[in-house]
């Protein structure tokens, strides 16, 4: 038992110092002096009187851990400790976690180890890859890069969150003071063209200090990190740390895994009901991130959009679903229009203006989806047109090589005319215009996807189906996603358990028949019947 004790306690000492100097002597008594011709000065270390005074210097400890590999000495030092108590306490802590794998002599920083962990990450994808250098650069280094890693504790991590609320707190009030003086900027300039030439100089003046006013709230930061953005720096922390635990051995435990976030949930798809349009159109407010649209509207956007040059491709991401960066990259290789199927082999995928291919976004991203009759003929049409194009293109190229570049043979099925692929985010915008422009209830152009599932949902398509449609990894995200679908389809679930109990008399005409506003009142008992 007392050999077990001994394991247990650390090996080392503590002991007290203080900054303490005094003139340095020579080996005959004479004072040391430097280069200027002054006094030389020397610690007095141990020999300090005044060190038996307790507000006087601090406590140190030493520990000696076991020689680490190749018999480096492992000798750690440390003071500033207002209490040989709490340097015990420190050198036990120390000793313990280096007994339990943990590599106490490490001084290796945060910002450091979060480089060199990426830099090992070579099974994400790129897109991932550019996600975690943003949060690791822009976020993480900032706020414990200086930290070394083996002191890392969950308060670190907290406060590095709770100043990202605040930062929140100050953002929201910009985009606030943005909102309005936008609305400022837009009355001023309507007052000014609503009046009578010749214009009053002070309109004018009025139009252009709200412009300037505008111009500066804009220039304010109005970023938001919200709670899904939180959560996802998190895990990616919580994953690092947790290599440095298991793998590295740098911690003893992960401090991510102590984090308080706001909680989040994933928004699900809702319906763009009348009552919801109508709010909408009132206030401006979207009631939920993620909106579909109905049957009814779907139908007013293709016809509204049946003229534009994309027609082709908004018809395929209505009704069959692909990812935007799937429409962008899909290429004419995979695209078998006699056996009506496109096989979803690869993306285009962007961050920031750079743009790169890619696989799908999960394993089970790559698919093979069957066409409807109406898009295989827009496909094909689409195909004489961009056939036309190039011909025509190559043609203006010989005649102004100048202002015509050559054409660009990328084989994408949707490209520009001179062959060049779209990017993802001018989609995005493009999109975002032609709902502007009809009038629509505004949906984002990945939310197509919602809408694909929904009317497949509608017509009776099984969820099965719809998963390997949408590419989903898994059964229950389809189903967890779908839950709250189209009206209709609702009433439809709620009178489907009615339509099954068979009755003798209708429940509507026997309360209309005892509604003392239609009769003249329910029919009174017999005496009998009373008795």
């Amino acid at each position: 038992m007392l050999q077990i004790l001994e394991e247990r306690m650390f090996k080392g000492s503590v002991y007290k110092r203080c900054s303490c100097r005094q003139p340095a002597l020579a080996d005959d008594g004479s004072p040391l002096l430097d280069k200027h011709g002054k006094p030389k000065l020397t610690d007095i270390g141990s020999s300090c009187p005044d060190l038996e005074k307790r507000a006087h210097g601090s406590w140190y400890y030493y520990v000696h851990l076991p020689d680490g590999p190749g018999g480096h000495r492992r000798r750690p030092r440390k003071g500033g400790f207002l209490t040989k108590t709490a340097a015990e306490s420190a050198a036990q802590n120390l000793w313990d976690l280096a007994h339990g794998g943990v590599d106490v002599s490490s001084q290796e920083t945060v910002e450091q180890f979060l480089r060199r962990w990426l830099a090992k990450r070579v099974d994400i994808k790129r897109s991932t890859r550019k996600g975690y250098e943003d949060h690791i650069e822009r976020v993480f280094i900032p706020a414990l890069g200086h930290l070394k890693v083996r002191e890392l504790t969950p308060r670190h991590l907290q406060e590095m969150f709770e100043d990202i609320w605040r930062t929140n707190t100050r953002h929201e009030a910009n985009r606030e003071a943005a909102k309005n003086a936008e609305a400022a900027c837009h009355e001023a300039h309507l007052a000014w063209k609503q009046a009578a030439k010749p214009r009053s100089p002070e309109l004018r003046q009025r139009w252009d200090e709200a412009k300037a006013a505008l111009g500066k709230a804009r220039q304010q930061p109005r970023h938001i990190t919200g709670p899904g953005a939180q959560l996802k720096m998190k895990n990616e922390l919580s994953a690092a740390l947790e290599y440095a635990v298991e793998v590295e051995k740098l911690l003893k435990e992960n401090p991510a895994i102590h984090l308080k976030l706001p909680k989040y949930r994933p928004p699900k798809p809702m319906v763009w009901t009348d009552e919801r349009v109508a709010r909408w159109r009132k206030t401006g407010k979207k009631p939920n991130p993620v909106m579909v649209w109905t049957p009814e509207q779907t139908g007013a956007f293709l016809d509204g959009v049946a003229e534009h040059r994309l027609y082709p491709m908004w018809h395929l991401m209505i009704f069959r679903a692909p990812r935007r960066g799937e429409a962008c990259g899909l290429p004419w290789s995979e695209t078998d229009l006699q056996a009506s199927t496109v096989h979803l082999t690869e993306q285009l995928v962007s961050f920031s203006y750079e743009v790169w291919e890619d696989t799908p976004k999960s394993d089970s991203g790559e698919r093979t989806i069957l066409l409807d009759s109406q898009t295989v003929l827009l496909l094909e049409l689409w195909r004489t047109r961009q056939l036309f194009e190039r011909k025509a293109w190559q043609q203006k190229h010989e005649e102004n090589p100048k202002k015509y570049g050559p054409y660009v043979d990328s084989g994408y099925v949707f490209t520009w005319e001179d062959g060049r692929p779209y990017h993802p985010e001018y989609l995005s915008q493009v999109f975002g215009r032609l709902v502007h422009q009809l009038g629509l209830p505004p949906i984002r152009l990945h939310d197509l996807r919602h809408c694909a599932a929904t009317l497949s949902l509608a017509a009776g398509v099984h969820m099965k189906v719809i998963q390997r449609l949408l590419g989903h990894s898994s059964y229950q995200l389809t189903a967890d996603t779908y839950t709250s679908v189209l009206p209709q389809l609702e009433q439809a679930a709620a009178d489907a358990p009615v339509s099954l109990v068979p009755r003798q008399v209708r429940p509507v005409a026997a309360v209309e028949a005892n509604d003392p506003d239609t009769t003249d009142g329910p029919e009174q008992p017999s005496s009998s019947e009373a008795a």
